[in-house]
Order: C-alpha cells, then sequence, then structure tokens
C-alpha cells in the first residue's frame, strides 16, 4: 500500500503525489458510502489506482476546501479591485475560526491608491499580531518578503478574484505560467482564472495552494456569542463582561463597549455584521429543529457506512447477517 498526497481533484479523478512521483488515483466505494470528503492536501493510502484510507488530518478549511497546510497567507488589492475591509476581515475570522496562522498581503502596491491606506492597514492590523506585506508582483516590489514568507511551509492563498494571486505566485516561479486576466474597469471584480485547488511546488520545501477567488463569506455556522472569539481585541475583553453570552451591543456592564474606543470602527463594523448573520443561522437552527443523524459507525475498529433506514426495517438477527454479509462483499477487512 503506497502513501502519498492529494494535489488535485478534478471531476472524479484524485491526483497524489510522493516520492515515486505522480498518481491518477478513483476513490473505493466503501469510501464513497461513508461519505468522507476528501481534500487537497490530504495524505491517503492508494493502491492500484483506488484510495483505500484517508489519514488523520492535522488540520483543514472548508473554504477553500484543503487540509494540512501551515498557513493561510489572505491576499488583497491596494487598487483594482479597491481594498474591502469588510471582505478582508471575513477571511482573517474563517482563518481564525479553523485555527490556522495566517499572514495578510497587500497586493498591487505600484498603483495610485488612496493617501493613507498604507498607514491605516498598519494602524488597524499589525497591533493585532499579523505579519503584513506590500507586494507589486506587475513591478516585483516585496516579493523577496512573499518568498521568505512561503519558505518551507504548505500555504493556502485565498482572496477574491482579481487580487493577484496567480501574478504573485508567477513571480515567485516564472516557469509556472499560471493564467492571469485584468479587473474589469465596470464592475471592479476580478476573473476567476484559478478553477479549482491546487497545490503547487515552487521549490523543494516550499508549496503554495492556489485557491479559485471568492467573496461569499457568511458566518451562518457559528451561534451569535462565540463571534467575538474571531476577533483578536475582543478575545481579552469578552470574560469581563457581566453576562456570559453579551454580543457587546446594547448590554448593560459590557466591558467591550467600555473600551469602545480601543477598538477600531471598521473592526467593530465587520463584528456587528457577522453577528446579525449567526443570529439569523440561530433562528434558523431554531425553526428548523433539524437533527443531522451520523451516518457512519464502527464495526471491528473500523468506521463503516451505518446501514440505511429501509434495512434497519428487518428484525436483529437478520440484520446483522446483512451487515456482516455486505462487511465481506465490499471487503471492509481486506
Amino acid at each position: 500500500m503506497a502513501r502519498g498526497q492529494i494535489y488535485k481533484i478534478h471531476s472524479d479523478f484524485y491526483y497524489v503525489t510522493n516520492d515515486n512521483g505522480n498518481f491518477e488515483c478513483k476513490v473505493r466505494e466503501v469510501l464513497k458510502k461513508q461519505k468522507e470528503k476528501i481534500l487537497v492536501g490530504d495524505f491517503v493510502e492508494f493502491n492500484g489506482g483506488y484510495i483505500e484510507k484517508i489519514m488523520p488530518r492535522r488540520n483543514y478549511i472548508a473554504r477553500p476546501s484543503v487540509a494540512n497546510i501551515d498557513q493561510i497567507i489572505i491576499v488583497s488589492a491596494l487598487k483594482q479591485p479597491d481594498l474591502n475591509l469588510n471582505q478582508l476581515d471575513r477571511y482573517i475570522a474563517l482563518a481564525k475560526y479553523y485555527d490556522i496562522p495566517t499572514v495578510l498581503c497587500f497586493n498591487k502596491e505600484d498603483l495610485d491608491f488612496e493617501e493613507g491606506l498604507i498607514e491605516d492597514i498598519i494602524n488597524i492590523y499589525r497591533k493585532l499580531g499579523f505579519e503584513i506585506l506590500f507586494t507589486s508582483a506587475l513591478e516585483n516590489l516585496g516579493i523577496k518578503n512573499f518568498r521568505n514568507v512561503l519558505k518551507g511551509k504548505i500555504s493556502v492563498l485565498c482572496g477574491n478574484s482579481g487580487v493577484g494571486k496567480s501574478s504573485l505566485i508567477n513571480s515567485i516561479n516564472p516557469k509556472l505560467n499560471l493564467k492571469t486576466k485584468a479587473v474589469s474597469d465596470k464592475l471592479q471584480r476580478g476573473t476567476h482564472t484559478t478553477r479549482h485547488c491546487e497545490i503547487i511546488r515552487i521549490d523543494e520545501k516550499s508549496s503554495i495552494v492556489d485557491t479559485p477567488g471568492f467573496s461569499n463569506v457568511k458566518f451562518d455556522f457559528i451561534m451569535p456569542a462565540d463571534v467575538d472569539l474571531l476577533f483578536e481585541e475582543l478575545i481579552p475583553l469578552r470574560d469581563g463582561c457581566k453576562y456570559s453570552d453579551c454580543l457587546h451591543i446594547n448590554e448593560d456592564d459590557c466591558n467591550v463597549l467600555a473600551h469602545f474606543t480601543e477598538i477600531d470602527d471598521s473592526r467593530y463594523g465587520s463584528y456587528l455584521e457577522f453577528v446579525k448573520e449567526a443570529q439569523e443561522y440561530k433562528a434558523k437552527v431554531k425553526n428548523e429543529g433539524t437533527k443531522i443523524e451520523n451516518n457512519k459507525k464502527n464495526i471491528n475498529n473500523k468506521t463503516v457506512a451505518k446501514i440505511s433506514e429501509r434495512k434497519r426495517r428487518g428484525s436483529r438477527n437478520n440484520l446483522k447477517q446483512k451487515i456482516y454479509r455486505e462487511i465481506e462483499e465490499e471487503g471492509y477487512d481486506s
């Protein structure tokens, strides 16, 4: 049984790499039945062109869907498209949710952007502990610092379409020649030149996960009282609030509001917007009252797909016989 890492997924094919080369694989039916989603970055065991097992993940992020990474580099443009701090805060909060180290890269420094913008960025984000890079892929500015940040790590590049992710990768390794397109003057929005996640090796020890641009990050997966945990500046203040579920909006004896002047206006505005989205999610969950049943269980110390409801209708003895028969037929113990 060989081991390797998924570096690209296209349609029903999974491309695996290891020291012996690259391999095109498909997934065993048993894994499909378990509904275990395989991500770019997953380490797997494979044999005869089929993936047999997914190894435990060190970490992962759901969007872009990628596993086992060292850091997230959020790429924003200073101009074309204009910098959107709310969108930047969404990426930052998402990285915080998955507890993955984050670097902020502001590209297109060669353009004529708003005066004072760089100072604003530094004042807001550097005091929160972020490493900040300013680059221009076109003019080769800051590329040395960008390369040093990547060294020896698997880094995910995420950001809106058109901010220059592919151009930055090309500036590190021109031989890759990734496709790039200009930002629309009318829409101030880029075109998706990257269609899927793919691990791209920069050198022997460094890799980048190039991802499709996306902007629709919504906090419809978290409870409102937990949103403050995604904001570095609010974490040390939240425990001083009178109520454990304080939302820091208009509650009495709120420690965050007591230190309101210490919080940047744009960051607090992002926080309020994320709380609203989380409240909508909470209301939806409450109204629907849906219960999601686990579709896997353990048999003989192995994780297998649960038998469907239809198959559970028989007697216990018949059910056991069916389970054992399916285990034998599907080769769970092979």
